[in-house]
């Protein structure tokens, strides 16, 4: 249960084993949040309109830790943005760098993804 004072926030999730340099973190982190805004607008206003689009930044250590936490978050009935790379730069094509949680209430997600360490 929410309380009405409950921040809603976008939580994106780092690969940290894939050895990606900061301007390539960046990117992904980048794409998560322009990708969950072309698919979502409607969740998107409210975080825009309510919660000052809050977000963390948060790093796992392998592909399997980060498909863990989607399959929960689409248990909970998170959306879930998933980051996948054109393996034009230091990715191989296709490989899963990051996902996006949200966005949604700070609560929800912090069950979700409160484990983890900022990246």
């Amino acid at each position: 249960m929410n309380s009405a004072d409950d921040e809603i926030k976008f939580v994106v999730v780092v690969r940290k084993d894939l050895g990606m340099g900061v301007g390539k973190i960046a990117g992904q982190v980048g794409h998560a949040c322009s990708t969950v805004v072309w698919e979502n607008p409607d969740r998107v206003a409210n975080w825009f309109k309510y919660g000052n689009q809050k977000k963390a930044i948060l790093k796992v250590q392998s592909e399997s830790e980060l498909i863990e936490i989607i399959k929960k978050a689409q248990a909970y009935g998170i959306i879930t943005t998933i980051i996948r790379d054109a393996g034009k730069t230091q990715i191989e094509p296709n490989t899963m760098t990051c996902c996006g949680f949200g966005p949604d209430y700070s609560t929800k997600l912090d069950r979700l993804t409160g484990h983890l360490k900022l990246l």
